[in-house]
């Protein structure tokens, strides 16, 4: 997973998978989720992120995965 953040832009879009774009949608105003040709998310972006994440957060955009996580999805 890739998180990035463009300033200028103020939005922060998250890659969930490396994967050939086919179609977008926003779910919510602001929050769109890009989706391969099967329909499988690969991203999605937050336009205007500086609404819901603190600055600090923005400015050091970082992530983690939890272990509970990453065991779950080895099954």
């Amino acid at each position: 997973m890739k998180v990035t953040y463009d300033e200028e832009a103020d939005a922060l879009y998250m890659t969930l998978r490396e994967a050939e774009y086919y179609e977008s949608d926003e779910i919510k105003e602001g929050l769109i989720i890009d989706y391969d040709r099967e329909g499988n998310p690969i991203g999605m972006e937050i336009v205007g992120a500086s609404a819901y994440l603190d600055q600090k957060d923005l400015s050091t955009v970082n992530f983690e995965i939890s272990h509970k996580l990453a065991e779950t999805s080895k099954k």
